[in-house]
């Protein structure tokens, strides 16, 4: 079986085809899928999927990106995820490639998300682009995972692009190691040389759905069904077989976010 980590089923381009999408993960194998959240307007969509299927799950965080949207407190963050089927904070993070300026905003919205998850005990999905240093800075100076031993949640580095440094800084605090449809393409050389290194043991796999298919579908829209492709290519790339990726990165999935298989 598979699962995947972390997609976007709420958005409208695959949320008006469900049952196609609900009926590709079940002829995939795919099993469970974390849908995460973006921002707390939109929230009620993702809660509501995760309410309606089993095997379906939500997080509650904003995004990074989202510059023009409510900012959440860490009292929000808590109340909202009291509910059982919120297993995850986030997504959270810095992304420094498509905002420029002083963004200082959003490194004040990251310290919230990891106050809420340490706070909660419930993991942290974190999103880094071109902000690395910064993203692990905040991420000690927080205390982000488990770190010092006292509390507080461990959690993800999602759709992970960043080096072999990054991923050793991340996983030193108690974090698993996403990896998504970009480490299927050509291009992601770097990436893949990551991947070989990164423990079986500490990698979860996604889709990211809608965005970032993997190949052979590269171009397309993505949905939860694709991510055996990225357990594919992980057993290939790590020369193991597949039913070992598929059964320790669903394996991680259930220790990480708590869930009763």
């Amino acid at each position: 079986m598979y699962i995947d980590s972390h997609c976007h089923i709420n958005f409208p381009e695959l949320a008006a085809r469900m049952p196609e999408v609900l009926a590709r993960m079940a002829e995939n194998h795919v099993t469970h899928a974390l849908c995460v959240s973006v921002d707390l307007p939109d929230f009620p969509q993702v809660l509501a999927l995760a309410e309606q299927y089993p095997h379906i799950y939500a997080s509650v965080g904003v995004h990074p990106d989202y510059e023009d949207t409510p900012e959440p407190s860490v009292e929000q963050l808590l109340a909202l995820s009291q509910h059982p089927k919120v297993i995850a904070i986030g997504e959270t993070g810095l992304d420094y490639f498509r905002l420029k300026g002083d963004l200082e905003w959003q490194r004040e919205r990251f310290r919230t998300h990891i106050r809420a998850s340490r706070t909660s005990g419930k993991p942290l999905i974190i999103h880094t682009r071109a902000a690395s240093l910064d993203t692990i800075r905040i991420m000690q100076e927080e205390g982000a995972g488990n770190l010092d031993g006292a509390g507080g949640a461990a959690g993800v580095m999602h759709c992970f692009t960043e080096s072999l440094e990054v991923a050793e800084a991340a996983m030193a605090m108690g974090f698993y190691i996403s990896f998504s449809g970009i480490v299927t393409f050509k291009s992601a050389r770097e990436l893949q040389a990551v991947a070989r290194l990164v423990p079986l043991e500490r990698i979860l796999i996604e889709t990211d759905s809608p965005y970032l298919a993997p190949v052979p579908h590269r171009g397309k829209m993505n949905e939860p069904g694709f991510v055996m492709h990225v357990a594919e290519y992980l057993a290939d790339l790590k020369g193991v077989p597949l039913a070992q990726v598929a059964q320790q990165t669903s394996d991680n999935f259930f220790n990480l976010f708590n869930v009763i298989r």
